[in-house]
């Protein structure tokens, strides 16, 4: 590849990340909403489920992680469990039952009422995701729903929805990253 298509590539792909930043900027309503009902659970004694599939597993480990240990300041640990990281529980699940249930049965186990069970999809239709929210729902936990696209089946299954409007799966993957950190800081200074 010639060095001028690969600058190409890199600043289009700065333009698009920076353009959807800007417009996700002047939608944070949603995003803080969120942050507010996860602060006013860990407030009073609940924990968070946060769960989603690939790149997005990865932002459910990166979030539990913040809110474990620590984002900027020194403070107690918070109650944050990534559903994506025991490979056991997984892989047993998915076998004896199938893989739309890996999340289902953890919110089953570990979801109590004044929980919050957040689902990341960046396309919206993640059957698992949506099953565990629907299934979070129905124990009587907040849910939140961390989308891409139009937010889709995931979406419309939660009761606060944090959509980042965009077909383009990494910039939305990139947004993601910063709302979970305005997340975590909004979560850190309220509780």
């Amino acid at each position: 590849m010639a060095a001028r298509d690969a600058s190409r590539i890199a600043e289009a792909a700065f333009a698009g990340a920076i353009a959807l930043h800007e417009r996700m900027s002047r939608n944070l309503g949603p995003a803080l909403v969120a942050a507010q009902a996860i602060a006013e659970a860990l407030r009073g004694g609940g924990k968070l489920l946060v769960f989603g599939n690939g790149g997005s597993a990865a932002d459910a480990q990166h979030l539990s992680a913040e809110l474990v240990g620590r984002f900027q300041k020194e403070r107690a640990a918070m109650p944050a469990i990534a559903l994506t990281v025991d490979t056991s529980v997984l892989t047993s699940v998915a076998n004896d039952y199938s893989f739309a249930q890996v999340f289902v049965r953890q919110v089953e186990a570990l979801g109590r009422p004044g929980d919050v069970a957040l689902g990341i999809s960046t396309s919206g239709e993640s059957p698992n995701v949506l099953a565990a929210l629907q299934a979070a729902r129905a124990q009587g936990l907040k849910t939140v729903a961390l989308t891409g696209r139009d937010g889709g089946s995931v979406g419309r299954a939660a009761d606060i929805h944090v959509n980042v409007p965009d077909q383009n799966t990494q910039r939305v993957q990139e947004v993601h990253q910063t709302l979970i950190h305005v997340l975590c800081e909004v979560i850190e200074d309220g509780v």
